[in-house]
């Protein structure tokens, strides 16, 4: 299968460089340097500004949309008209309703959108899905996460920092990854609060985002994602009446990925401890294209999909208006 790129910078080169299987056919960017240079490195493949033209291309099957936040919606919807099927980065959009048209141009197309939550393919997340599928941690009753980085020099200077452009800060950067993995194992959010604050950086958009998210059957995520991190951090802990796991580290500089299974017994006490460490490359780009391939291949409706990012959105939708008030 051919592919379109739009969208040319950090992302959209590793999108380019973890597709086994498929060619680059056109690469398109706002800025001409950076289309032709992730062209230059994919045989045959044209470079373009031009994304209206690059989505309808004959010769192209899929479209990755690696923009900024307030065109993603836009050329996804573009895209899926013309029948072409799009993996879209999250968060998707910068509200849940920039989603609508898409979900309706796929509708009527049939084109399938994955929506880019990558998290779901880290190596010790796949194998924490199968634990709690397993049954072995029992009824779930809380998630507690934390996701963050300290930026860099300029930036407050930086697109992500302009709500009109991004939707808002990291509430919506990488708070939704954080929202996604809480969807996945313990379902939709009835109840949501929260808090977004400005603590460091000099921009309009929140550098920390806190959320206190429940289920109608009364589990709770607490989740932080913060742009004051000073030493990266991730770490994901999911507690059950039986068990917890935690998974703390994504690879590079936010440290070694790594899975504890914490298996509580019988007679209480110290837990049964089984730890998975991954040193290796993160490889959770490959997989989830994989996987996307395998949606196209049968037919099937992508997970995550738009209704994931929408539902995410809303969260973090929710969040903004109550500090609107």
């Amino acid at each position: 299968m051919r592919v379109a790129i739009v969208g040319c910078g950090l992302i959209g080169r590793k999108r380019a460089a973890a597709m086994p299987g498929c060619r680059v056919a056109v690469c398109c960017d706002a800025v001409p340097e950076r289309a032709t240079a992730l062209a230059s490195s994919a045989a045959d493949a044209d470079a373009t500004t031009d994304w209206q033209g690059a989505v309808k291309r004959p010769d192209v099957d899929i479209v990755v949309v690696a923009t900024s936040h307030d065109r993603l919606a836009e050329i996804a919807c573009a895209a899926v008209s013309a029948g072409k099927h799009v993996l879209l980065e999250k968060p998707g959009a910068r509200r849940a309703a920039e989603l609508d048209p898409v979900l309706a141009a796929a509708r009527r197309t049939g084109a399938l959108v994955r929506v880019g939550f990558n998290h779901r393919f880290h190596r010790a997340f796949l194998r924490a899905h199968e634990i709690l599928g397993s049954g072995a941690l029992g009824e779930l009753m809380f998630i507690r996460g934390r996701y963050g980085h300290g930026g860099r020099l300029g930036y407050d200077r930086e697109w992500r920092a302009c709500p009109e452009t991004s939707g808002g800060g990291e509430m919506i950067d990488q708070g939704v990854h954080l929202i996604d993995l809480a969807r996945w194992f313990l379902g939709d959010f009835t109840r949501i609060r929260g808090r977004i604050a400005t603590y460091f950086w000099d921009m309009p958009a929140e550098d920390n985002g806190f959320m206190l998210l429940e289920t109608a059957g009364g589990q709770v995520a607490f989740l932080h994602a913060s742009w004051t991190e000073w030493k990266n951090l991730f770490s994901f802990e999911i507690a059950g009446r039986a068990g917890k796991m935690e998974i703390a580290g994504l690879g590079g500089s936010y440290g070694t990925e790594r899975l504890t299974h914490y298996q509580m017994q019988p007679e209480m006490g110290p837990p049964v401890t089984t730890s998975w460490e991954y040193p290796m490359a993160d490889n959770s780009w490959e997989s989830e294209w994989a996987a996307f391939l395998e949606d196209i291949r049968l037919g099937r409706e992508p997970q995550p999909g738009l209704e994931d990012a929408q539902a995410a959105l809303r969260v973090v939708e929710a969040i903004y208006r109550q500090e609107a008030r």
